[in-house]
């Protein structure tokens, strides 16, 4: 049952490292696409430092999560994903209520639910 926890958090690490290549690398292009609609095109030129410093914290949440997952000792390991995760949670949470719900169920919830298996699995 644990490899679900593991699986869980790799998941939520892999998805704040592809927040962060958007937001850093590929604001102008593949940015864009992902938010279309949700801003005028000719704001992601003007938003490109201040995307890039948002992909950077994702980054350090993706970082933790996966420095979480490297360490063997089980409490430090836990300890660790825990914080991360909560920290993951609260982003979400704050984005969802402050930008779009729709980031309570792309990052939010993902990070809930393993979270609960970290705490019941891991």
């Amino acid at each position: 049952m644990q490899i679900i926890a593991i699986f869980l958090v790799a998941v939520v690490a892999l998805e704040h490292f592809y927040i962060m290549y958007l937001e850093m690398f590929a604001w102008e292009t593949l940015g864009k696409k992902t938010f279309k609609g949700a801003m005028p095109d000719d704001m992601f030129k003007p938003t490109k430092a201040m995307a890039a410093n948002q992909g950077l914290y994702n980054g350090f949440l993706a970082l933790g999560l996966t420095w979480g997952l490297s360490i063997q000792d089980i409490e430090w390991s836990t300890n660790i994903i825990v914080f991360f995760l909560s920290c993951v949670i609260v982003a979400g949470f704050y984005g969802g209520l402050t930008v779009s719900k729709s980031i309570l169920y792309t990052q939010a919830l993902p990070a809930i639910i393993a979270l609960f298996a970290v705490l019941i699995f891991y």
